[in-house]
Order: C-alpha cells, then structure tokens, then sequence
C-alpha cells in the first residue's frame, strides 16, 4: 500500500535558494535530489517515500533520474513513477524532472551509446516507466566516440520538437565535444540548458578542463554529481574503510585504492577545517561547490532523511574566507582524483 494522503508543506519554498540555469528562464534549487543510488529494488518504498516527500517539503523539486540508475537498471524511474501517481501528482508542474541516456541500458548493438535509434527509444522506454507525457530535461548522459555527434545532438532537438522534453542537457563530455554540442545545440535554437559532470574538491576535472567556463559562456547552467565523492566526502571514512560501507563492498564505484594514506590525511584536515566553520565535512563540501556562481546546483544523493537533512545544513553559511579557500586549495589540491 502506498500513501496517497500526502500533501506538501505550505512554506516548502520559503528557505531554498533557487539559482538560474545559465541564460535560460529555468530556475532550479541550489541542492536537487539525485536517484543515481538508494531508489532501486534494494530500497524499501517506504524509504524512497519519505526521502522524497522530505526534499519537497524543503523546496527541493528537481529530482533527476536516468534510465539505468537502480539497481536494476530502470527501477528507480518505475519507482519514481509510483511516487508520481500516489504523491507527487496534484503537484507535476512544481517539479523539474530530469532523466538520461547513454550507458548501457539492453543488449545489441542500439542498447547504450549516443546513438538517435537508442535515445528516442530509450526515452520512451523511461516516459513509461514514470508514467510521464514528457520530462523537463533530457540528457545525453556520455559522449560516444563513435556516433557523429551532429546525430546525437539532433536527437536531442527532435525529441524537444516532439514534446517529449522541454530541455536537453550534456553530460560526462569532454571539452571539444561539448564545444561542439553547444554549438549545434545553440544554431538549433534548442539550446543546453544544463551541463552535468562529477565536481567536487578533490576532482577538479570540469575546472580544470574549463569545462565550468565553457558552461557559463554558453548559456547554460551547469550542475555537479557526486559532490561528495560517493561519500569520501564524508565523516564516513575519516577513519579507514567502515564495515558496510560502499567501499567495503567489492565491485562497487568506489573502490579501495582511492583512499590513501596520504588522501586520509588531507580528508583528516578538511574535516578540522569544517569544524572550524561549524560544519560537517559533507556541509563545507557542499558549500565550497555553491560558493562559486557557476556551479547552478549540487546533486546530493540520499540514503536517509537524517543525511539529506545534515546535507541542506550547507545552505546555511556557503561563505568562505580567503584564509578557508587557501587551506581548502593546500589539502586538497595534492590528492585530486579523477573518476572516468
């Protein structure tokens, strides 16, 4: 049995920022809930119900999704189109939803990449799921080496044209193939509305690569996934790899290698940073991201309300001093990592 009795907070926009997606009307909240992990098969539903239903009440109302995220691959759209039917429907035109194609989805030769035949059957695959007539924003989710990108892109333009989004997005490009996916995006008159890439303080990749530039020179917004490293980021790992943890499990996308002594150390001083700012590792994490204006929003994933809850604390003090940013830069700088 679901809940069909929800109603949402009165005030649930009172306290959220919303930021601009670059020069588009669209605004978003500055922390949008991700659904890449924790809203699959291995997720209770009441779980994903109250996760959900929390961020709405906090005026968080861009939940992003792709079609493989689960596990399995598609169960958290379905999932997410429970939540719709039995929550979230009197309130549709509230939410900025997003989903993605590009990784692998079903087998032969049409079941990932950037090809048009995968991605218009893809989406329509994940409008099913979710029981939508269209989604706010669709992204191509990795740049395909293979498929000309003029085809990829055109995609995107057809399914804004066929109603069945009213956005695209990149994400995961590289610096010269998303120069050309604005391009061809822009003379389209469809142009990016979001730039999606892994951003946080100890993977600089889209800094580096001037990517976040490129962004912001384009028009577009840009937003950053896994804003705390998969939860390296975290207090979680200050002191080794706990039982039970995500890179404790063999297999996962967080494996063990990464943590370094040296890495533990730097994380050991970030965290004493924090707490110097009366915040969690997670929070200044957070902050330093929302501190730069062009970083549109941080995709936080959630496994709890209590987590989500310590997350939002960010908003409160994204404030740096030169001194904070100058520490930040000398313990971070010497442990980047970059995660394909």
């Amino acid at each position: 049995m679901f809940d069909t009795s929800y109603t949402a907070a009165p005030g649930r926009y009172e306290a959220m920022p919303y930021r601009r997606c670059g020069a588009s009307g669209v605004l978003i909240p500055a922390v949008s809930l991700g659904l890449w992990q924790n809203f699959g098969t291995d997720a209770p539903m009441e779980r994903i119900r109250e996760i959900a239903h929390f961020a709405f009440d906090r005026g968080i109302c861009h939940f992003d999704l792709a079609n493989n995220y689960g596990p399995l691959p598609g169960a958290a759209e379905e999932n997410f189109g429970r939540l719709l039917q039995d929550s979230f429907k009197p309130y549709r035109d509230e939410l900025f939803i997003s989903s993605k194609a590009g990784y692998l989805m079903w087998p032969g030769p049409y079941g990932e990449w950037g090809s048009r035949k995968y991605l218009m059957a893809s989406l329509d695959q994940s409008l099913k799921r979710m029981k939508l007539d269209y989604v706010d924003l669709f992204y191509t989710h990795r740049f395909d080496p293979v498929t000309p990108i003029e085809e990829t892109m055109q995609a995107l333009v057809d399914i804004v044209r066929q109603g069945k989004a009213l956005y695209v997005g990149v994400s995961r490009y590289p610096d010269a193939a998303a120069k050309k996916a604005y391009d061809y995006l822009r003379e389209s008159k469809t142009p990016c509305l979001l730039f999606q890439d892994r951003y946080n303080i100890i993977d600089r990749w889209p800094e580096k690569d001037g990517l976040l530039d490129m962004a912001r020179d384009n028009g577009s917004g840009f937003i950053s996934f896994s804003p705390l490293q998969q939860g390296l980021l975290t207090s979680r790992y200050l002191d080794g790899v706990p039982a039970g943890s995500r890179m404790s499990r063999s297999g996962t996308s967080l494996p063990e290698k990464i943590l370094t002594p040296t890495l533990l150390e730097a994380l050991r001083g970030l965290n004493d940073l924090a707490q110097q700012r009366g915040q969690t590792l997670a929070q200044m994490s957070l902050s330093w991201l929302l501190a730069d204006p062009r970083v549109t929003s941080v995709l936080v994933g959630a496994s709890s309300v209590a987590q989500l809850k310590e997350n939002l604390g960010a908003l409160e003090n994204i404030h740096f001093t030169e001194e904070e940013l100058a520490a930040i830069e000398r313990l971070s700088l010497p442990v980047q990592i970059h995660q394909h």
